[in-house]
């Protein structure tokens, strides 16, 4: 797998997709990033905890085609004190080399044969405008509890009925 990619682009997709991980993951591969690079010049990041699922697709010049597995929060830290420059990330055997400027980082890669798949993404069930979402996120989310005894409590309630959305 080779491919480049902006480093903005990837840094907010890749740290977007690690906030989802656990902490203390029940098992080693889920505190790992999965890296999918396809010939129609993409790159999907995904994380999956058998709980929650966070996927970005994001536009990038690949080379070579492939799917590897790494320390999500590792590559997280690193993206983000990357310079401002495209990255190339290349797999080279069980390491995954990234590229940028000056920078260079070697990653150690998991098995990505003991990764969960993920589940499929849902069909789009309508669209809103993000700050109207944003100020009813806001209106509701002052009640959720903070408390992770009953996590049921801690979450904001989604009813979509035909046009209308309630939270």
């Amino acid at each position: 797998m080779k491919f480049r990619v902006e480093r903005d682009v990837l840094a907010e997709a890749v740290t977007w997709t690690a906030r989802s991980l656990p902490t203390r993951p029940p098992v080693p591969v889920l505190a790992g990033v999965r890296l999918e690079a396809s010939t129609e010049g993409s790159v999907t990041i995904s994380s999956f905890d058998y709980e929650v699922s966070a996927r970005s697709e994001v536009p990038a010049e690949v080379e070579q085609a492939g799917t590897v597995l790494v320390s999500g929060r590792l590559l997280a830290d690193i993206c983000k004190s990357l310079p401002a420059k495209p990255v190339s990330v290349d797999v080279d055997g069980s390491k995954v080399v990234l590229t940028c400027g000056a920078s260079r980082f070697t990653l150690l890669t998991m098995p990505v044969e003991d990764y969960p798949a993920l589940p499929a993404m849902p069909e789009t069930a309508g669209t809103i405008e993000s700050q109207v979402l944003t100020e009813a996120v806001a209106q509701v989310t002052i009640a959720a509890s903070r408390d992770e005894t009953l996590p049921l409590l801690t979450g904001v309630r989604l009813k979509i009925e035909g046009e209308k959305l309630t939270l």
